[in-house]
Formats: C-alpha cells, sequence, structure tokens
C-alpha cells in the first residue's frame, strides 16, 4: 500500500511539474541599399515550430508595421514584402519631390534582454528617416510564454498595477531630472501618470522605457531606466 501511494505521489508530481519547451534564437539579418538603406537584424526564435512561429510572426508584424508607411496599414506578407513596398513609396515620393537627395532610411536592431522558466523578454529599436527635419526613433519590448509563443501583456505581468505604478513614479521624477535641466512640469500631457506601453525585462531588473511619443517632448528623448526585481516582486506575476 506504501508503494502505492509512493508511486501515486510520484505521478502527481511529475504531471503537476511544467514542462520546459526550450526556444533558441539565432540572428536574422537583412540589409539591402539598392533603392533605400534598409538593415534589419532581430531574433529570430527556433525549436518547436508551433512555439516559435507564434513568436517569429508577432516580432515580423511589428517590423512590417515600422516600415510601413503607406496609407494602407495592412501587415500581410513577409519582410521582403514590406522592403519591396518602402522602396516603391519611396520612388513615388522621388518622382513627387524630384529635387529630394537623400535615400529614405529604415534601420531595425533586436535583441533578447531576458529568458527564463517563465517569460522571455525581447526589445526591438527602429529608426526611420523618410526625410523629415529628423529620423523617429522608438524601442519596443515583446514578452512571449516560453510555453507556448503567446505574447504577454501587462495584464499578463503586473498583479498589482497601482502598487507598481508609486514605484515607477518615484523612478521616473528622478530620471528626467537626470536628463533635464529642469524637471518636467507637465510629464504626460496633462494627463495622470501612466505606465509604458511595454515593459521589459533583463538581469538587472524591470526595465522601465518611454517612447518621445509617450512621454515629455521629442528633444526629451527616450526615457528607460531599470529597477531592481526585489523593488517590484510583489507586484509582478513572472520574474
Amino acid at each position: 500500500m506504501k508503494k502505492a501511494s509512493l508511486i501515486t505521489l510520484v505521478l502527481i508530481l511529475l504531471m503537476s511539474c511544467k514542462k520546459e519547451v526550450r526556444v533558441d534564437f539565432s540572428e536574422e539579418i537583412i540589409e539591402t541599399s539598392d533603392i533605400t538603406e534598409i538593415a534589419i537584424n532581430y531574433p529570430k526564435a527556433n525549436g518547436s515550430e508551433e512555439i516559435t512561429n507564434r513568436i517569429n510572426k508577432t516580432l515580423e508584424r511589428h517590423i512590417i508595421k515600422q516600415i510601413n508607411v503607406s496609407e494602407n496599414e495592412d501587415t500581410k506578407g513577409n519582410l521582403y514584402d514590406a522592403i519591396a513596398k518602402f522602396n516603391y513609396e519611396y520612388k513615388s515620393f522621388k518622382n513627387d519631390f524630384p529635387e529630394t537627395a537623400l535615400p529614405w532610411e529604415a534601420f531595425i536592431d533586436g535583441e533578447v534582454t531576458y529568458r527564463s522558466p517563465e517569460i522571455i523578454s525581447i526589445a526591438i529599436t527602429s529608426y526611420l528617416d523618410t526625410g523629415g527635419a529628423h529620423g523617429n526613433s522608438s524601442v519596443r519590448f515583446f514578452n512571449f510564454d516560453p510555453q507556448t509563443g503567446e505574447q504577454l501583456f501587462i495584464n499578463d505581468l503586473v498583479s498589482n498595477v497601482e502598487g507598481l505604478s508609486n514605484v515607477i513614479k518615484e523612478k521616473l521624477v528622478t530620471a528626467i531630472k537626470a536628463e533635464a535641466d529642469d524637471a518636467m512640469q507637465d510629464v504626460f500631457f496633462g494627463k495622470d501618470f501612466q505606465l509604458p506601453e511595454t515593459l521589459g525585462y533583463s538581469d538587472e531588473g524591470l526595465i522601465i522605457l518611454y517612447n518621445p511619443y509617450e512621454i515629455a517632448t521629442y528633444t526629451q528623448g527616450i526615457v528607460e531606466f531599470s529597477i531592481p526585481f526585489e523593488a517590484v516582486n510583489t507586484f509582478l506575476k513572472l520574474n
């Protein structure tokens, strides 16, 4: 009877353990300078096809969206289709404004910033210059469940929004003072405090990053800082 009970206990433990799914990443590089200057470098997931397809499609859709300058916001097709579309838009622009001297530029760079059995965090940095006064830069974090490849959003990551917001708010004031001579009087353009659109993970802790369109003014640039996990773990569902 004791032996049977022991076997039953072992089976229960085995069934309750979360099977670790191995997801590896390789560097995917696409570069072209025939018509426009384009350089795309991002981590491509390899492993279980069902899981990695979800991760790769999410990243590719975002990259396609970043280099889509047409009025059509459709993100169907692959990266090469998007590059061809970007080049077509530039040629159309060049025909309308032949005095344009410099070609358009699109630079995308991605990296895996954190991995654990619970979460994979990837940062995608985008820079686009289509002939305006200056190019536009932005950074977006993508968090994935390594077991399924599903994208995780802030509601999936944060258990206590108010508690986390209070910690970030305090650190944000210090970060802005470090970046500017005077603290900004209206950080969120007249609105109440807001979490960034995406949160990132690294070995140093939780990455807080606000792009220029989320906070302050364009001259402020990207505001970024990290908070050690021990300061925010009680507010997070995953770490």
